[in-house]
């Protein structure tokens, strides 16, 4: 509740929770039998839902304020448009009801469902709130009612429950829906098409539920796949309920490649996040199996760094046996990591019927080069220093190259406990065809909990502090490297110009 404003009436904004009357809370009814004055939105029709709800504890002396909305869908001539015209209508209905309030009256605003919750009294509270005495009596939400009415748990455990509006962008309900475990998607009606592609583009419209009308009369529910469109009103969601203890929905058996980026969650893509949630099997070296979350009824195959191939198999086997498989990667998969070895392995006879996709991820020198600046803004090349699949002859050659077409060069693998001598190899043959003054950046566990980025000139780079978590960006001829903000208090910031000098 507000503070006490001296002089003035009370607000209420009050939650009449989804629309069966006996839903409402105790306080919502005794705010509304010690209000003055009862106010409601409606649509031009005149017919409020909430005073319906309310309509048993509507006294005969109560003051009503009917807030009839100019536009709901349709179009306007309002020289600001539909937006332009709804500020309008919300300043005209905060100046009937503040003159009330300066009356001393009190005043019940209420609300379907909960008030602070996709609801219109909230435009009144933040025109209102900071001049009278407020409280907000909150109510049962449609999400809670629509989860009773299916009568299946909405989120359990450590999922995450999403709350999207039907309204937004088909692509962008599609990504959120891939990247969450429950969800419930609000205001449907005419949005309901592009919300049903959603769900089928993102993999879940077997998972997904409707409920129409939850507590009111013409309820309704059923599964999102069979609703006709045409019959499917504003006050109905879409619902992803709960996966703990519900068989997971079938689907077609393959193997999916997904790369979780340089380090933790904030590193998934939302293609990918739906992916691991959708498998039944996650495979992968046990350090990167590790940042995907833990999830019921999924079965994990963690395994050495060193067993590409043979982890690639296993993949390929489930597979076969009818499992949806999500082989997990590092980075990006298909760069020096494991979309080669699955492909390599399901180019055999035996698992040529075998579906296999995959997705990207943000790669290490990606990370590195962003938390560096820019010095990938040009042409670069992506070498990988270690010899264990490959001659060292053969990547000195690549480095000469590489350097001598002044390109700047990002190097993987940089060093292991067994590779110590690579990285001064590597420093030395640059040094015959770039300045000692070439930057360096030595990012070291990107988005993990020791990174480290740091910038140093190519004659300065040391072996000893450079080990396989670490990735090496060297400039070339243009890269720039300044400290922002003053020598020795701000960063550095190392970027490569796209514009590259005549000859």
């Amino acid at each position: 509740m507000n503070g006490i404003k001296s002089g003035a009436g009370r607000l209420y904004g009050v939650g009449l929770g989804p629309g069966d009357p006996d839903l409402m809370t105790l306080r919502a009814v005794r705010a509304i039998g010690e209000a003055d004055v009862v106010a409601y939105h409606s649509a031009r029709h005149g017919r409020s839902i909430a005073r319906s709800i309310a309509a048993a504890h509507l006294r005969p002396d109560h003051i009503e304020e009917a807030l009839v909305y100019p536009v709901t869908t349709e179009t306007t001539d309002h020289p600001g448009g539909y937006r332009g015209a709804l500020e309008e209508f919300y300043e005209k209905a905060a100046a009937r009801l503040a003159a009330h309030l300066d009356a001393g009256l009190t005043v019940a605003v209420l609300a379907e469902g909960d008030p602070m919750f996709y609801g219109s009294y909230m435009h009144m509270h933040k025109r209102l709130a900071d001049r009278y005495t407020t409280e907000v009596i909150p109510g049962v939400t449609s999400v809670s009612a629509a989860a009773a009415r299916l009568g299946t748990p909405l989120v359990e455990g450590e999922e995450i429950l999403t709350i999207l509006p039907g309204t937004l962008p088909e692509e962008e309900l599609t990504a959120r829906l891939a990247a969450t475990d429950t969800a419930v998607v609000m205001k449907l009606g005419r949005t309901f098409p592009a919300v049903r592609g959603a769900f089928e583009a993102s993999g879940r419209l077997a998972e997904a539920r409707y409920v129409e009308r939850a507590t009111m009369a013409g309820e309704r529910t059923g599964d999102l796949a069979d609703i006709d469109p045409a019959s499917v009103p504003y006050f109905s969601v879409a619902v992803l309920p709960s996966r703990v203890d519900t068989p997971r929905p079938s689907g077609k058996a393959g193997v999916v490649v997904v790369g979780t980026g340089p380090a933790g969650p904030l590193w998934l893509t939302p293609e990918t996040r739906g992916a691991l949630a959708a498998a039944d099997d996650v495979v992968g070296y046990t350090t990167y199996l590790d940042r995907v979350p833990v999830r019921p009824g999924q079965a994990r195959h963690g395994s050495d760094n060193k067993v590409e191939s043979e982890r690639a198999e296993f993949a390929l086997d489930l597979a076969r046996r009818g499992h949806r498989v999500a082989v997990v990667s590092g980075g990006d998969p298909g760069v020096f990591a494991m979309a080669t070895a699955v492909l390599e392995a399901a180019s055999q006879d035996e698992y040529a019927d075998i579906p296999v996709r995959v997705l990207p991820g943000v790669t290490a020198a990606n990370a590195a080069a962003a938390r560096a600046g820019a010095p990938l803004g040009h042409d670069y090349a992506t070498i990988s220093l270690s010899d264990r699949l490959k001659p060292w002859e053969v990547i000195a050659e690549r480095l000469r190259a590489a350097a001598s077409a002044d390109l700047v060069l990002a190097l993987y693998n940089p060093g292991s406990q067994s590779r110590t001598w690579q990285v001064g190899k590597a420093r030395d043959l640059l040094l015959e065809h770039r300045s000692p003054d070439t930057p360096v950046v030595l990012a070291r566990d990107v988005g993990g909990p020791t990174e480290s980025v740091r910038t140093v000139r190519l004659a300065d780079v040391d072996p000893a502090e450079v080990d396989m978590r670490t990735l090496l960006i060297v400039g070339s001829s243009q890269t720039r490297w300044i400290e922002r903000g003053g020598s020795g208090t701000g960063r550095s910031i190392v970027w490569t110009p796209r514009r590259y000098p005549e000859a």
